[in-house]
């Protein structure tokens, strides 16, 4: 029996099925609009070599399949097939564009009704996970936020993404009440502790800018929320495998610990070679303005870099962190300082001019390696975004875990 897995072409979700094979399990079924094992080697060389993605390719069912359209645009009799396989389900795919109502409805919402739909014709559901995001908490200033107290439906959300999560855990809790479930809400998913290598850069690329500026329009006492991705695969794995979670809500986060901006300032000057710049929070509002004039320069450089500070700035001003006490008892540690990588994370990044060297799949693996209904996918429902984007919480890269250019407080997958 298996793990069915959305979003393992995406950023976070390739941890997570590294992470599901680290531990054991036997076969995972990956559902996934481009289902060829070139796509899946892309997000996958970066955990394991081509020997080891050849090796697990042969315990890996990929499934070609749309979130958005009904069954994943897969036959009854396929998905009644996949169905009795599947012993668990890990949702992770996401759009994470926070400026598209309509691509997080279609992507986010939509497409977690097909997996709840799908989950409940399962005959032996062992467990639903859902990865969401901590943006749930909406708009909030100067807090620490417990896992049961983040849900408030007077609040205002700060985005589509945010609002549509929000929405997707209601449905998830409504449509499956007899199943055991979890719900897992990262933070600003940034970096691995364990090694600088990285596929995700919007968000380093912002702080990079940031730490380049002679002022800031931040407060230098308040904090950002950042949770290593190596964290938060372990946390998803090992609670979504374990029998008896204590809760059914995780805040996957730095929480109490998180840096102030000028911690994290200070680092990435320093790796830079760059003066610290000076915080002058009374310029919010015009620097918010030229951001925004930026952004709308179509097509250059800096209005790209513009449009990803347009989306984080909401993110980088309410000072608001997120309890982690109950992810911290169960996994015994707490994550990793943001100030304790970072400086590597740069300069790799910085070394690699903000790309991931890919390596192209050496010849063609065998049509035995891996089972696939690529024919049923159909056309994808929306066009791919870069990186979840800034997202708050979370970040990605893939259709299949979305993006809009990074996350703050999410996941990618990955507020």
């Amino acid at each position: 029996m298996a793990v069915f897995l959305t979003g393992a072409t995406g950023y976070i979700g390739s941890y997570l099925l590294a992470g599901l094979f680290d531990r054991g399990i036997e076969r995972v079924i990956v559902l996934a609009r481009d289902p060829s094992p070139e796509r899946l080697w892309r997000a996958m060389q970066l955990h394991w070599d081509e020997a080891t993605f050849r090796e697990r390719l042969a315990r890996i069912e990929l499934v070609g399949g749309d979130l958005t359209r009904s069954r994943f645009g897969l036959s009854a009799i396929e998905l009644e097939a996949i169905a009795r396989r599947t012993t668990s389900v890990l949702h992770c795919a996401a759009s994470l564009n926070r400026k598209s109502e309509r691509q997080c409805l279609a992507v986010n919402l939509k497409g977690t009704l097909e997996v709840v739909r799908f989950a409940r014709t399962v005959p032996e559901l062992s467990r639903f996970s859902f990865v969401s995001t901590s943006a749930v908490a909406g708009e909030r200033q100067d807090e620490t936020v417990a896992e049961d107290r983040a849900i408030d439906w007077e609040r205002r959300d700060y985005d589509p993404y945010a609002r549509t999560k929000k929405f997707c855990e209601h449905l998830i809790a409504t449509e499956l009440p007899d199943v055991s479930r979890l719900v897992f809400r990262p933070s600003v998913v940034l970096g691995d502790s364990t090694r600088p290598e990285t596929t995700q850069f919007d968000m380093v690329q912002a702080f990079a800018y940031f730490a380049q500026r002679w002022t800031l329009p931040l407060r230098r006492h308040h904090r950002l929320d950042i949770v290593p991705v190596d964290y938060v695969r372990d946390a998803i794995v090992a609670l979504h495998l374990k029998d008896d979670p204590a809760h059914g809500i995780y805040h996957l986060s730095a929480g109490e610990g998180s840096a102030t901006f000028l911690e994290i300032v200070s680092n990435l000057s320093e790796a830079q070679g760059t003066a610290r710049p000076w915080f002058w929070p009374w310029l919010k509002a015009p620097f918010t303005w030229y951001i925004r004039q930026l952004a709308r320069a179509h097509g250059t450089k800096i209005a790209r870099s513009a449009a990803r500070l347009e989306v984080f700035m909401p993110y980088l001003t309410n000072n608001t962190v997120f309890d982690n006490t109950r992810v911290a008892a169960e996994l015994g540690r707490r994550p990793a300082a943001f100030s304790d990588y970072s400086h590597s994370l740069l300069a790799w990044s910085l070394e690699h001019g903000f790309r991931h060297p890919h390596r192209e799949l050496g010849g063609s693996p065998s049509q035995t390696t891996a089972t696939t209904h690529a024919e049923k996918a159909g056309p994808p429902a929306a066009p791919d975004t870069e990186s979840d984007a800034p997202s708050g919480p979370n970040t990605a890269t893939d259709p299949d875990e979305k993006a809009s250019p990074s996350v703050p407080p999410d996941a990618e997958t990955s507020p």
